[in-house]
């Protein structure tokens, strides 16, 4: 967790753990979404070399995953991603290749594409 220190007074909650809140578990979540794009941008034909993923919680316990990628990698999730949401596909759920489309959706806000 961030203790963000650049403010003039460091908030408790940005670096402080809170008993009862279970950070194993959101981190956990953020792990496994990290292992689930990997294998998506795989299964794409998509090159993961020198894609790094951070897993970590916000002070509430809720997994957070920050993602540092090449711009060829970048570049090409986000045609991907397009190609998904020009043609309406969606899978995953009901057992047919391709992702979901809550989770085109959500690609797609992480990426900022309207």
């Amino acid at each position: 967790m961030d203790p963000n220190l650049d403010d003039e007074a460091p908030e408790p909650d940005g670096w402080l753990w809170v008993r009862g809140v279970d950070y194993v578990a959101g981190w956990r979540s953020a792990v496994d979404a990290a292992t689930e794009l990997k294998g998506a941008m795989d299964e794409a034909g998509i090159d993961t070399t020198g894609v790094m993923s951070t897993a970590s919680t916000t002070t509430d316990g809720s997994g957070v995953l920050q993602l540092s990628l090449p711009v060829e990698a970048a570049l090409a999730l986000a045609t991907e991603v397009e190609l998904v949401m020009s043609l309406g596909c969606s899978g995953g759920s009901d057992g047919e290749a391709g992702l979901g489309e809550a989770a085109v959706y959500e690609v797609a806000a992480v990426l900022d594409m309207p």
